[in-house]
């Protein structure tokens, strides 16, 4: 079966997840055609990102000279579809989240992405957002029939301001990619559309699950993963770290990755007098991820607002324990006091207890939650089990 899949942007460092889904799929035996809005530019650091981007095509690679004439061919060559598809997306631009001359490029971006989709029975998005507005768009125009995956937690910050519901009852199926967020998809459609709603977790390819333990490192070294922006806490973390530092608790930070919060952080770092104890690594590739974690004694993550992050998960994997927010899916995966630590979201003495109290543990204890952690993954977060339930459906709709 041929399918599509349809991205923002792509590949991406922050959409590995991504990536693995659809070799995942293509092992199960799906030729998955590539189409994203932009990456064909991006500064790649990973090979394997490399090789997707060869694969891809891009609609907006070429500008808006590239998106006029498609728009015309289907105008004149399906008129009844092409002013239902424009009324639809003038009513996606009421009370949005963007103005309504937005939804009229994404109509166009429908309009080239047509023939790309002629030999697809299928089309599956990822985030709720403007590509799944594209796709549907596409499907209005006389295209395949559209999914899509539901992440968080942007999805749920606007819902009525992205029409989620209207997505969600024109789409073959929906994913979440925890009962958190299947339950938030069910407050923006009636109960007879519940059915579509559907649990597929982001999952782990086996180079994950198949590196050997690591013994914990000696020195008291935490990582932070994850763009440096306002929903990761970074900035809280920071507050915390003050609280350790003043206390004379020993004890090291890396911030590994980078984003439009960084000199804010690094004021912060600099006023606190926090150089010696917190290291920014700016953006890194997947191995140096790997390696930042394993050389860390537990990841931290103090996040105000998720969906469920795949780096918890790739931490646990690796054995390592995690220190993060009751918020969203998190609880679902991370067990206190069993492979992790939890603690509430804003919270700064909180999370300055939980530090002090990971940075305290011998290795013995820490080893032991690393191995459940590494356990509870597995079970939930394995790739081919998880895209065999996405093969399920894909068929279903053949």
């Amino acid at each position: 079966m041929r399918i599509a899949y349809f991205i923002n942007q792509y590949p991406k460092v922050s959409h590995s997840f991504i990536r693995r889904e659809i070799l995942a799929l293509e092992r199960q035996g799906f030729e998955v055609q590539r189409i994203a809005l932009r990456g064909w530019d991006a500064e790649l650091v990973d090979a394997e990102d490399v090789s997707e981007r060869d694969k891809t095509q891009y609609v907006l690679q070429g500008g808006v000279k590239a998106l006029l004439k498609p728009v015309l061919q289907v105008l004149r060559e399906r008129p009844r579809a092409f002013f239902s598809a424009l009324w639809l997306a003038l009513r996606m631009g009421r009370r949005a989240d963007r103005s309504w001359p937005y939804h009229l490029i994404y109509l166009a971006e429908a309009c080239r992405m047509l023939p790309w989709l002629q030999a697809c029975g299928h089309v599956h998005a990822h985030f709720g957002t403007n590509s799944t507005e594209v796709v549907m768009l596409a499907n209005a125009l006389g295209g395949p029939a559209y999914s899509f995956t539901v992440h968080g937690p942007e999805e749920f910050d606007k819902p009525q301001f992205i029409h989620l519901g209207e997505k969600v009852r024109r789409s073959a199926f929906v994913v979440a990619i925890s009962s958190y967020g299947r339950s938030q998809l069910y407050r923006w459609v009636d109960h007879g559309h519940w059915s579509k709603v559907k649990v597929v977790h982001c999952g782990l390819e086996q180079a994950f699950h198949d590196v050997p333990a690591v013994p914990m490192p000696f020195l008291p070294r935490l990582v932070c993963v994850g763009r440096l922006c306002e929903q990761k806490g970074q900035l809280l973390l920071m507050e915390a770290a003050r609280i350790l530092a003043a206390k004379g608790v020993a004890f090291e930070i890396v911030l590994a990755g980078d984003g439009e919060m960084r000199g804010q952080i690094e004021a912060l770092i600099a006023r606190h007098g926090l150089q010696a104890h917190v290291q920014i690594t700016g953006w890194i590739s997947s191995e140096q991820v790997r390696a930042h974690i394993l050389g860390a004694r537990a990841m931290v993550l103090p996040s105000f607002a998720e969906g469920l992050p795949v780096v918890i998960m790739e931490a646990m994997a690796l054995r390592r324990p995690v220190l993060t927010t009751y918020v969203a899916g998190i609880p679902e995966l991370v067990r206190h006091g069993e492979n992790g630590w939890l603690f509430p979201a804003g919270a700064v003495a909180e999370l300055a207890d939980v530090l002090e109290d990971c940075l305290a543990q011998p290795d013995d204890v820490l080893q032991r939650m690393g191995e459940a952690a590494y356990q509870r993954v597995l079970e939930r977060h394995d790739i081919d089990t998880e895209a065999a339930k996405l093969a399920a459906l894909f068929k279903a709709q053949a």
